[in-house]
């Protein structure tokens, strides 16, 4: 039978190191081991002192082993240089590792990568590439709100819980979600508008957040589409919300108000609010930001593929659904 050849163990290791310090020849250590003296040569090649040359301590001869043997074990997490690139190329876009691993299958059907192995390569061989993610860890933070306002103050408010359930579904086109981005240095905001089911978003450039002003920008970014891309529109329960029934007569929507203190309930203009943070983050002061800045980043936002709808992107989805 041929025979099979075995690492020294601790026990050999200390053995090994005994009797070369009592002055014993490699071929006399190795017919006391049974090993041949080749073996005992490369061990002491391999796993001796790097620097203080003809010692050998058996402790350290061990860990230098055992590191080796892990590192062999490790598999290359993205194998080939053009998923590499392709990787690079999209997280320098702000794209996150589970969309590029998802448009990578669309792209390239023979192709597959795991986002989590896309994350260990940045974390691992790759960096640079971390400044790029959303967030430079992966623990996120509790985020809390505030409770300034315990009343309603929205004339003719109909809560969310009396929307149609067809809406919480996401099966039919033109309900939309509205909030706003705002900053202490200046009156000026950002309202975010929202299609559910396309995740297709819209941006405006506020001078003051008034209610009226919330109006004006609502009507001009939504007339344009026709009364089927425009049903219903969801709101949280800000005072600039207040002429949510002159926005409906023009444009024939419907509106709803989630409960207080429940911003989950419009969890699609949230979670946009987030991507457009991105280039808008907290303490940038909003009148130095131009709308032709906001468009940029509209079509940033509406040509990302997105997991929830099959890596699609929205853009893609919402234009299918005009032409329907």
């Amino acid at each position: 039978m041929p025979r099979t050849y075995k690492h020294l163990d601790v026990e050999e290791r200390d053995i090994l190191a005994v009797l070369k310090s009592q002055g014993h020849s490699l071929r006399e250590i190795a017919g006391i081991l049974n090993r041949s003296p080749s073996t005992l040569c490369r061990e002491l090649k391999r796993n001796a002192a790097p620097v203080y040359t003809g010692y050998y301590l058996p402790h350290k001869a061990q860990e230098r082993a055992d590191n080796r043997n892990r590192n062999s074990h490790r598999r290359r997490r993205l194998k080939t240089d053009f998923i590499r690139r392709y990787v690079q190329k999209h997280i320098a876009l702000g794209w996150s590792p589970e969309l590029i691993a998802g448009r990578l299958r669309i792209e390239h059907p023979g192709l597959y990568i795991s986002h989590e192995a896309i994350y260990q390569w940045i974390y691992q061989d790759a960096t640079s590439l971390i400044p790029f993610l959303v967030r430079g860890h992966r623990r996120r933070k509790h985020r809390g709100y505030s409770r300034k306002h315990k009343k309603s103050h929205i004339p003719q408010r109909v809560s969310i819980q009396e929307r149609p359930a067809g809406v919480l579904k996401r099966t039919q086109i033109g309900h939309w979600e509205t909030d706003t981005i705002s900053c202490r240095k200046s009156y000026q905001a950002v309202q975010v508008n929202v299609e559910r089911k396309a995740r297709y978003a819209k941006l405006a450039k506020l001078k003051a957040k008034t209610s009226r002003a919330m109006s004006v920008a609502l009507t001009r970014r939504l007339s344009r589409y026709p009364a089927k891309l425009r049903r219903s529109i969801t709101y949280d329960n800000g005072p600039e919300n207040a002429e949510h029934m002159r926005t409906n007569q023009i444009l024939g929507t419907s509106s709803y108000f989630c409960e207080p203190f429940h911003s989950y309930e419009r969890g699609t203009v949230e979670n946009t609010i987030g991507l457009v943070r991105r280039f808008l983050p907290k303490k940038t002061n909003l009148a130095t930001i131009c709308q032709d800045h906001l468009t940029k980043i509209e079509s940033w936002l509406n040509t990302r593929p997105r997991k929830c709808l099959g890596f699609k992107t929205p853009a893609e989805v919402f234009n299918a659904e005009c032409c329907t």
